[in-house]
């Protein structure tokens, strides 16, 4: 074992899903902020729900980036 809990996958590889994850959550962080600025500027409703959209994806991928040994040890065991 690479010291994941998952067979055959080493931990460098569980180390760059974590900073992919990291990038993702920038990105979508970023995008929302972005497009909740620009409903401000210009009251644009589809920007209001991207914003939204965006914070809540970026959300999801914070608890699972948390929570991502928790979901590893699951489908192992």
């Amino acid at each position: 074992m690479g010291g994941t809990g998952v067979p055959g996958v080493p931990m460098s590889l569980i180390s760059f899903h974590r900073l992919l994850i990291t990038a993702a959550i920038l990105f979508c962080g970023g995008y929302a902020a972005w497009e909740f600025s620009a409903y401000g500027g210009d009251g644009d409703v589809l920007s209001l729900v991207l914003g939204i959209t965006f914070a809540i994806l970026a959300g999801g991928l914070i608890y699972y980036l948390v929570n991502l040994q928790r979901f590893l040890d699951r489908r192992t065991g």
